[in-house]
């Protein structure tokens, strides 16, 4: 239950954003002229005076310096009051035994919940989650609105303003945040991200540089996934430099050709042949070395350019096959992996049969990898169409990291799932561990049943890559085989396996 003095707050913000629309205001003469009407002067001078003590209650009466303080749509504070009243706090009590901590809360995936409740029951949201923050911490703490879906809280001065209190007004706050939400007849549920900053632990005591100290925090959380919660510390700071530096890289990397596809070996179990490559962005940056997806997705993403690294990739690996094909290597297929925003592209399919045309390639060269959690959580008509055309274009479709998203066998069917890709969870020590074979073999055996055929991901050893042969595994790739490799070294590669081939791996019985 709230607390007194939380509970006038929250009557008092209610009554200002009641009388300050001007709907009310409008009714006012309305009332005054009632006022006379019914109980004449007597009537009409109470009526006089109790308004203004209402106004005065709700706060109206403080003049327009007042209403630049505030959030319009929720009543909490706005950025510059929080900034004042955090450099008060600094200023006056830390390094004298008290200090404080900022937070800043950001609700998770809220395009998403703003697009399918549309802007009033947005708003709704919007309010009632300043509500709950605001029930959720003490009289002398502030709490401000951001921007959009971000808002932020500085604790009122403090003894112990240490990592375990910002932990816990963190996990205060979140779950006053996830608490369903009644709306339109339905129920909403929210997470939000945390992000804290201790003031001992700020690059500079300001309230600039702490107040983005805690958005650098919740930053990380949001990567971190739905619900996470963060402190910050010098070496979040140190990250989000050399990302900065790398977005400001970006695009020189591209005109330059700096990013193009390495290739990872994919084998069959039956033949140990090569059955395919799969396609893994890599940038060659001239000071950094060889960059993997993670350390520069975000980067692009930024840039706005996914559009043009997933053109880059396309026409590399078409290259690299047509070039294999000329050279006399048997690479039956290679393998792309289409991101959510790139499979929302309409001319999508259009542009793939293109460029199968151009190079002179079949459809059923070039393998759609799809992310299973791009499947489970879509309800994009055009995500959807595009992977359904692309199947009937002749590409086949890889549900990649199977296990990890909870796709549905409904799903792999609407979507024309042809092969699943076992997540490297469950081939980690797959040889050893009798739970993990009972986990493929269920896979495996599902897999059989829907006729779909399967490749096991993250392979690095040989007694992994013998056992998933034994249990029925189709084709493997991972460290054990090769690491993603430069076209330049796949023909090296390729040539040195054929050689060594006729040795198999071999292991006993499963222990099943």
């Amino acid at each position: 239950m709230a607390r007194p003095a939380t509970r006038f707050r929250l009557f008092k913000r209610r009554l200002s954003n009641a009388f300050i629309r001007p709907q009310t205001l409008a009714f006012l003469p309305a009332l005054m002229l009632g006022g006379y009407w019914f109980g004449g002067e007597g009537l009409l001078m109470i009526t006089a005076v109790t308004f203004p003590v209402v106004l005065l209650l709700g706060g109206l009466l403080e003049g327009d310096r007042n209403k630049e303080r505030m959030d319009s749509l929720t009543g909490l504070a706005n950025r510059e009051h929080l900034m004042e009243t955090l450099s008060g706090f600094l200023n006056h009590f830390d390094g004298k035994g008290q200090s404080t901590i900022s937070l800043v809360i950001q609700i998770d995936d809220f395009s998403e919940v703003a697009e399918t409740l549309g802007s009033s029951a947005t708003e709704d949201i919007l309010r009632l989650t300043a509500d709950r923050i605001l029930g959720a911490i003490r009289p002398g703490d502030l709490a401000a609105r951001l921007v959009e879906h971000r808002y932020a809280v500085v604790l009122g001065p403090i003894r112990q303003a240490n990592m375990e209190v910002g932990l816990r007004v963190s996990e205060r706050l979140q779950s006053a945040i996830a608490e369903p939400i009644s709306l339109n007849a339905g129920t909403v549920y929210v997470t939000a991200s945390v992000g804290f900053c201790l003031a001992r632990r700020a690059p500079r005591r300001d309230a600039d540089s702490m107040l983005e100290a805690a958005e650098i925090a919740m930053d990380e959380a949001r990567r971190s996934g739905r619900g996470a919660v963060r402190s910050y510390s010098s070496e979040m700071g140190d990250a989000v430099e050399t990302r900065q530096s790398l977005s400001d890289d970006i695009g020189v990397a591209f005109d330059e050709g700096q990013i193009r596809p390495w290739f990872q070996p994919q084998i069959s179990t039956d033949t140990g042949l090569v059955s395919g490559f799969e396609a893994l962005a890599r940038w060659d940056h001239p000071d950094r070395g060889v960059l993997p997806p993670c350390d520069f997705m975000e980067a692009v993403e930024n840039a706005g350019m996914l559009e043009r690294l997933g053109e880059v990739m396309l026409f590399h690996s078409l290259s690299a096959l047509r070039l294999w094909d000329k050279s006399g290597y048997r690479v039956p297929r290679i393998g792309l992996n289409f991101s959510a925003d790139e499979l929302r592209n309409p001319r999508l399919v259009d542009k793939i049969r293109w460029e199968l045309d151009r190079f002179d390639l079949t459809p059923d060269r070039l393998t759609v990898e799809i992310l299973e959690t791009v499947i489970t959580e879509s309800n994009n008509d055009t995500i959807t169409s595009n992977i359904c055309s692309l199947a009937s274009l002749g590409c086949d479709i890889d549900l990649e990291d199977f296990g990890t998203g909870h796709a549905s066998i409904t799903n792999i069917r609407r979507f024309a799932v042809g092969r699943i890709k076992i997540d490297q969870s469950f081939v980690s020590r797959v040889d050893t561990d009798r739970d993990q074979q009972q986990l493929v073999s269920a896979i495996l055996a599902m897999a059989e049943q829907l006729d779909l055929q399967t490749l096991a991901e993250g392979v690095e050893t040989h007694g992994e890559h013998a056992m998933l042969a034994q249990l029925g595994c189709r084709d493997v790739q991972g460290f054990g085989i090769a690491p993603p490799l430069p076209f330049e070294e796949t023909m090296a590669w390729m040539d040195k396996h054929t050689s060594r081939v006729g040795n198999p791996p071999q292991i006993g019985r499963p222990t099943l």
